[in-house]
């Protein structure tokens, strides 16, 4: 570090525990966290005098960031595969190579055919083969806007083009990085001056990333975060991006692409816990938008959908579908996300906004099915749904809770249902009543049944106007708390929660009893006479409209989101 000219280039770890590399005109390492530093080099630059002429500035104020630092080394890359293997590349257009751990160095950067002085703006060490390498050459500084991408097989003896001035292949911008994917042979990364590009084929063609709104914007430089697989990119001045799961792109092959579509494979899906960290750092902060926590259905078309349907389905163990998913139906890899919740349960209106109840519970850990109708044709794929790791309770704890839930979500609709029914008395026996006579009989004894029907009603949901709370609270206000504990938390559902449960189911129960009495009674003595006087009889429908889902308010999603 006291030996040679600033620092203009980057740190890089080795392969080695705790080693680290630094570069100005010569290489240094360290394994020892920076205590000590060991010159492994002789100068890899061209070390021309006439670009170290920056103190000579005619007046101006010298630059003291290093960012007019000259002939010094700018990219470093040791091989995964051989830790001797080190290469260099510097900002005056120098490729050096190591084979020996820094021994002895070769500058390989003729076989490239590159313009003298080209500025080597990114290394990178094949992940499979010691002797392969990956290269980025930017001249925009001599007006050249090309994008320059160059790989070697044999320690740089002999090198490809991959994309230059005579053949972008779709490439906008001059480059700042190229990296290989490493875990998937051939699978290139390449960041320009105008955004992200990736090639599935070794470089032999290329496709520009437009996924996630990503902007026409400079990737400086990119890193797959080998746990999760995920692709992080640094932009200049828009940010930190992350390209969640690269298993997809992994998996596309000259096979797949021929298809007319097919499933992409992706990693298990995790259902994570709900976790609250609150405002450390006060209202001025930022932070990204975090990863979703749907589960992401990746397919492929080879071109856009336009004829016959285009339906995404997914299905539990049983073959139930259990939702129905928005299909995307543009060319490429379409990615659709699938929140892992039932729909709602049916609630019967109200006085008062039954809030827990509108949303459907998450389903448990499993294997599901996704199916795509496409046209005549049908694919499916496999969804590994995993916990969190970090969850504190069991899949089989995931699983009583789901069971739990969907009992009360069952009792919602068998709720609804019964209201449904009532609702059908209520209103067919007074408006029945108001076409006979009040001196005729029938007129009582229809205003009697309304008012009957009125009563059991009554029983289950609150009627008091007066907004949203009104503080009444029936059947149906009392479900509700229940299945909003019973959601609050993924674990095994208390004692005392279960007991609840049976609880109000029990109540439903008595209040279905009271109905079916009024029925059989009351209703059935009505219907007689309505059909003696040659008039309609009150009829009393199957099940609840599908409306009353979503909190039981009518107006609260649109006709066309329901279902």
């Amino acid at each position: 570090m006291t030996t040679g000219r600033p620092f203009g280039g980057n740190v890089v770890p080795g392969g080695w525990i705790d080693t680290l590399y630094i570069g100005s005109q010569f290489l240094f390492r360290t394994r020892d966290h920076g205590q000590t530093w060991d010159r492994i080099s002789p100068d890899l630059t061209t070390n021309d005098p006439k670009k170290q002429l920056q103190e000579q500035s005619g007046g101006i104020t010298v630059d003291n960031s290093a960012a007019e630092m000259h002939t010094t080394i700018y990219g470093i890359s040791e091989s995964p595969k051989d830790s001797n293997v080190i290469w260099v590349g510097t900002d005056d257009g120098n490729v050096q190579v190591t084979r020996d751990g820094g021994k002895s160095w070769k500058n390989v950067t003729a076989g490239a055919g590159v313009p003298a002085n080209s500025w080597v703006s990114y290394i990178d060490a094949g992940r499979f083969d010691a002797g392969t390498a990956y290269v980025a050459f930017d001249r925009h500084t001599f007006g050249d806007m090309a994008p320059m991408l160059y790989k070697t097989t044999d320690y740089g003896t002999h090198w490809q083009a991959l994309a230059n001035a005579s053949q972008a292949k779709g490439i906008k911008g001059y480059a700042h990085v190229l990296r290989e994917d490493p875990v998937r042979r051939g699978l290139l990364f390449a960041g320009t001056e105008f955004g992200l590009w990736i090639s599935p084929d070794d470089g032999a063609t290329w496709a520009q990333f437009k996924g996630g709104d990503f902007p026409a914007v400079a990737v400086r430089d990119l890193v797959v975060q080998p746990r999760d697989g995920d692709l992080v990119l640094a932009t200049h001045g828009r940010g930190i991006w992350i390209i969640d799961d690269l298993t997809p792109l992994r998996s596309l092959t000259p096979a797949i692409l021929q298809q007319e579509a097919a499933f992409l494979p992706t990693r298990p899906q995790q259902q994570r816990i709900d976790t609250y960290g609150g405002w450390p750092e006060g209202d001025a902060s930022y932070a990204g938008t975090n990863a979703s926590n749907d589960v992401t259905v990746t397919y492929y078309q080879k071109g856009r959908h336009l004829f016959g349907p285009l339906k995404l389905e997914v299905l539990d163990a049983q073959g139930k579908v259990v939702d129905t998913l928005p299909a995307g139906k543009r060319r490429g890899i379409n990615r659709v996300n699938w929140p892992m919740n039932v729909k709602p349960p049916l609630v019967p209106p109200a006085a008062s906004i039954a809030g827990s109840a509108t949303q459907g519970p998450r389903v448990p850990p499993g294997t599901y099915t996704v199916r795509m109708t496409k046209g005549d044709h049908v694919y499916e794929d496999k969804i590994n749904v995993v916990l969190d790791p970090r969850s504190p309770f069991t899949v089989a704890d995931r699983q009583a809770q789901y069971d739990a839930t969907m009992r009360v979500h069952a009792m919602f609709g068998r709720m609804s249902d019964l209201v449904a029914r009532i609702q059908s008395v209520r209103s067919g026996a007074a408006q029945a009543a108001k076409s006979v006579p009040e001196a005729d009989p029938l007129h009582a004894q229809l205003s009697a049944l309304a008012d009957k029907a009125d009563v059991i009603r009554k029983q289950i949901v609150a009627t008091k106007e007066g907004g949203a709370i009104t503080g009444e609270e029936r059947l149906r206000e009392h479900m509700d708390q229940l299945y909003g504990g019973l959601m609050s938390y993924e674990g095994k559902p208390s004692a005392t929660l279960v007991a609840y449960t049976g609880a109000l189911e029990r109540e439903l129960g008595d209040v279905e009893a009271s109905f079916g009495k009024l029925k059989d009674s009351d209703l059935a003595a009505a219907n007689a006479a309505l059909k003696a006087k040659g008039m309609p009889t009150i009829d009393l429908p199957d099940h609840a409209p599908v409306a009353w889902r979503f909190s039981g308010d009518p107006d609260t999603r649109a006709a066309q989101e329901r279902d």
